[in-house]
This record gives structure tokens, C-alpha cells and sequence, in this order.
């Protein structure tokens, strides 16, 4: 033990954890990189195993596997697929192992929400934060949320928000220790901020790129998605936020299926995914609306109005590029703002974001994979204060 600048520095010992608890952190890992397939995750997990010897004869796999069905987080299912015949095997009239269907494991929702609530303490619980609550307007009042600073009564205040500690405190301040005398003047009121609301679309790029030159991109985007589908609903109920993804087209995704988004093979329909977020968007009551759109690679898809696919990889296509351009323009009209995560650092495609930035008013981060989470994360809190408009 060390005393340097009043600060004391001792040895820190991992909490103990269970073998189950041990292996469960790697697993969670395991199956977001899966996309939920249980049984390559188990795979890579057996090999873990055998590399560091993270089981033993006491608990092995096999053991773990039972626990996660115990505890409700993977189901076993009827594979009427694996059926392999209903013959006895046995000669006593009983039908064999080879005559059973073999179950289908899958995760259950509660692993799915467990899948959510890491991803949000990997992410969030990162950030320095200086407190919480809903969305500030930055306008003090009679508002639902407190600030902490106290304000003199005002007609109209109610009841609940007068500080009897701090009113009765003026009271003997005012008027002396005599008869005990309180009146208007001193009371005071809990300052108060009006709480906004914000309806947020997040697009996921899930174009072939998102995995090319052997870097996963889409298991981070995943993860962001999911911390932040945990934080809008437990800490900001009245929030909204939906998902969608986009390739060739664009198609929502409920919160759920978040864990077994996987990478197809399409080309990047960038104003299919901004058409359909506003439309979602359009829809929602809020005043505050936001698009936020993580993307690696440069818009090369458009679906023209007879229903056929232009397609051009080479380069950036004016077409589909001035298209883009106009959904920014059209989204700045019905003041919702974009905000592009642009996981790539290519000159020319950094130049068409600015562009398409400029358009829209919106901001831009050029980001790698690290440090994705907490850049959007900040975004979304800095833009949920917003002031309501009238």
C-alpha cells in the first residue's frame, strides 16, 4: 500500500465468481458475434476451452449448457428436421436414440434482454455523466424534473414543489424566534425543468462492406443498437426509438431480433433507409426527431420506380448521390436533423458526408470502431436537451 497525493493505492482482487458466471460473460460475447446461433457459439466456446482451460471435471460444458436451460436463457425445440427414422433401435418395443428428433436450441428473450442490458453497461457505463433524467429543454419553470437550485414562490406553483426545509429556514431568518410567523414571501420552490420528448430512427448499414477486409463492423453497430433500445426504455420511457436496416432496401427490425442481425449481400440503399425513417418519423407526435445512421461505406444502390435495382460500385454515382442529397434537404424541412456515423476514413467519402452533412444541417462523426458507442451515446444526450418548439 502507497500514499501519493492523499490518494491510497491498494491491490484489487476480482470478485469471486461462480464457474457458470465465468463462462456466462464469455458466452454473452460469443452469441452477439453469432447473431444468436447457439450452437457456433457454443463451439467457439469449446474451443476457448480447450485453449485456457476454462472448465474443469467439476463443471464442463456440458454442465454450462444445462444451467443456461435451467435459468431461462435458451430453450431447446422439436427439430422435426433431425428426425431419423421412428424404427425400434432396441428390440424391447421402445424406439432408440438414433429414432428421436434432436432439439433445436435457441436463446430465450430473457438472454435477448440480457444481451441489451451488457451491451448498455459496456457502452454507457463508460461515460462520465453529471446526472440523469429525461430530456432538458434548458428552460427552468413549472416543469417535472428537478434541479436541484431553489427559486422564490410564484402564483400557480404547486404544493409539491415547495422546499418546507428551505421555507421554514426563511420563516426563522425573516421573522426571528419569536411567534412563528410564515407568510408569501418565504417560501421557496424546488427549481424545475420541462421534460422533452425525442423520437429517435436509427439506421444500420448491414451492406456486404460491413464485414469486408476481414473487420466486423456490424457487431459493434449491433451492440449500440442494443444499449441504446435499454437505455430509451428504462431510463426514458416517453422516448421512442425504432431500427431499421438497410441494404438493397430498407426494412424496420423490432428491438428484439436485435441480437441475430446479420450482414447480406447488398449493395448500400442509403435514400431507401432516410425515406423510410421519415415516414416512421412522420407518424410520431414528438416536436424533437432525430435519424441517426451508422454507415462504412458510399451510397451504390437506388430502387427505381418500376421496381428494378441501379446499381454502381464504382466510384461515387452523381445520381445516386444528388438523390442523397435531396433526402437531406427534404429531412432539414421537417427539421430532423441526421446525424452520420461514418465508419470509414476515405477522402472522397468523407467530402460526399460533408456534403450531404451540409444539406441537412445535421453533424457528421468519422469514426473507427472504437469509440462508436460513446460518441453516439453523447450525441443523443446533448440532442435530448433540446428546448421543445412551439
Amino acid at each position: 500500500m502507497n500514499l501519493r497525493k492523499g490518494f491510497r493505492f491498494t491491490s484489487y482482487e476480482a470478485p469471486d465468481q461462480t464457474p457458470f458466471e465465468k463462462l456466462f460473460e464469455i458466452f454473452q460475447e460469443l452469441i452477439t458475434h453469432t447473431s444468436g446461433d447457439f450452437d457456433e457459439a457454443i463451439d467457439w466456446l469449446r474451443e476457448l476451452d480447450k485453449e485456457y482451460e476454462l472448465t474443469d471435471d467439476d463443471y464442463t460444458i456440458d454442465d454450462f449448457i444445462e444451467d443456461l436451460k435451467r435459468k431461462g436463457y435458451i430453450r431447446e425445440e422439436f427439430d422435426p428436421d433431425s428426425y431419423e427414422g421412428s424404427e425400434d433401435q432396441t428390440g424391447d418395443g421402445e424406439e432408440g436414440e438414433e429414432g428421436r428428433g434432436r432439439g433445436k436450441i435457441s436463446i430465450t428473450a430473457k438472454l435477448e434482454r440480457m444481451l441489451r442490458q451488457r451491451a448498455l453497461d459496456q457502452i454507457f457505463g463508460k461515460l462520465k455523466r453529471s446526472g440523469s433524467g429525461n430530456h432538458r429543454t434548458g428552460k427552468s419553470g413549472r416543469g417535472d424534473e428537478h434541479t436541484g437550485d431553489f427559486r422564490e414562490y410564484r402564483f400557480g406553483d404547486t404544493l409539491e414543489n415547495i422546499s418546507m426545509t428551505e421555507s421554514l429556514k426563511n420563516a426563522q431568518i425573516n421573522h426571528g424566534i419569536g411567534p412563528f410567523t410564515l407568510n408569501e414571501n418565504d417560501l421557496v420552490v424546488e427549481d424545475t425543468h420541462h421534460k422533452a420528448q425525442m423520437s429517435t430512427v436509427l439506421m444500420i448499414d448491414i451492406s456486404h462492406s460491413m464485414i469486408l477486409y476481414g473487420e466486423d463492423r456490424i457487431t459493434p453497430a449491433k451492440k449500440v443498437a442494443m444499449a441504446l433500445a435499454e437505455l430509451i426504455t428504462t431510463r426514458y420511457p416517453k422516448d421512442t426509438l425504432d431500427i431499421l436496416v438497410f441494404g438493397n432496401d430498407a426494412w424496420p427490425i423490432p428491438i428484439k431480433d436485435l441480437p441475430y442481425l446479420r450482414v447480406g449481400p447488398y449493395h448500400t440503399n442509403t435514400v431507401a433507409g432516410l425515406q423510410l425513417a421519415m415516414d416512421m418519423l412522420r407518424r410520431k407526435r414528438n416536436t424533437n426527431k432525430q435519424i441517426f445512421m451508422i454507415t462504412d461505406g458510399k451510397p451504390s444502390c437506388l430502387r427505381l420506380p418500376n421496381g428494378d435495382y441501379y446499381k454502381n460500385s464504382v466510384g461515387l454515382d452523381d445520381y445516386i448521390v444528388e438523390k442523397c442529397y435531396a433526402m437531406a434537404q427534404q429531412a432539414r424541412k421537417l427539421h430532423i436533423p441526421i446525424t452520420t456515423f461514418m465508419i470509414a476514413q476515405d477522402p472522397y467519402l468523407m467530402q460526399f458526408v460533408r456534403e450531404f452533412t451540409q444539406a441537412n444541417k445535421g453533424k457528421a462523426f468519422y469514426t473507427g470502431l472504437k469509440g462508436l458507442g460513446e460518441m453516439i451515446f453523447e450525441d443523443y444526450e446533448n440532442n435530448r436537451r433540446k428546448r421543445i418548439k412551439g
